[in-house]
């Protein structure tokens, strides 16, 4: 018995200085095209990617928090971690640091020296779980399959994401994984990561949205609009219930009665 999970390991959400939109509209974006698992990996940051793996059952998927974490050679993705690696030491170190503490420590868009990828001389210096070697925001290919060729060369495995940082490109590249002897409803985060070390990975990547969910990117413009209407709302009805709470308060206060 084989389970094929499809998992974006590579997702920005809001809590990143440039990235956009909330976790929940990830994940809905997530289950909505098919996904298994997202992993919000924000820039230095991990509580917003915390959050996400909490309410990813929610949204029926497998919850697995990480970060994209700035190293002294480069960015770093850590996969199942649940609090900040160390910043700004070197790559190798933090790569060590994330499997002491059960995550996988992967390098995303490596040789994009424009985007924090790391440089082949210090690559080599690292031993990762595993290579990004499609990127979705690779202007050109060619890096995409340099970093291939890289993984293959030097027997690592190789992973897809989309490097989302709005909702409607989650899913634009993932990663299929098999999984034997596993029902849906064992699946866990360890597990999925288990399966990335062991290199039972299959990178889909391409410029339009994977077949079968391209009738939901199409609607992730609406699924936006509609959430933060809802959240707007939620605001507004907050803000009132304060201020009359408040206006309460200054009546107590003036009352003759409240002495």
């Amino acid at each position: 018995m084989s389970l094929t999970v499809r998992i974006d390991p590579h997702v920005h959400s809001d809590a990143s200085y440039d990235g956009s939109d909330p976790s929940e509209l990830l994940l809905e974006q997530a289950a909505e095209i098919g996904l298994d698992a997202v992993v919000v990996t924000d820039h230095d940051v991990i509580h917003e990617s915390v959050r996400a793996a909490e309410l990813a059952p929610m949204y029926g998927l497998v919850g697995i928090p990480g970060v994209e974490v700035s190293t002294a050679d480069g960015h770093l993705l850590a996969l199942g971690v649940e609090e900040m690696p160390p910043r700004r030491a070197p790559m190798g170190e933090t790569a060590e640091w994330v499997r002491e503490r059960g995550g996988a420590a992967i390098v995303p868009h490596p040789f994009q020296r424009s985007r924090h990828g790391v440089r082949k001389s210090r690559l080599q210096t690292v031993d990762p779980d595993a290579i990004e070697v499609y990127n979705s925001w690779a202007f050109t290919g060619w890096k995409n399959r340099r970093a291939r060729r890289y993984a293959d060369a030097y027997g690592y495995p190789g992973v897809a994401g989309s490097d989302a940082h709005k909702v409607g490109y989650v899913g634009r590249a993932y990663t299929e994984i098999e999984i034997d002897n596993v029902t849906r409803a064992e699946l866990t985060a360890d597990v999925v990561l288990d399966a990335i070390r062991d290199g039972a990975t299959r990178v889909e990547g391409r410029r339009t949205p994977i077949p079968m969910s391209a009738r939901h990117y199409a609607g992730a413009g609406a699924r936006k609009s509609g959430f933060y209407a809802k959240y707007g709302a939620y605001r507004s009805g907050a803000l009132a219930k304060t201020g009359a709470l408040e206006a309460a308060r200054m009546l107590y206060r003036i009352s003759p009665l409240s002495g």
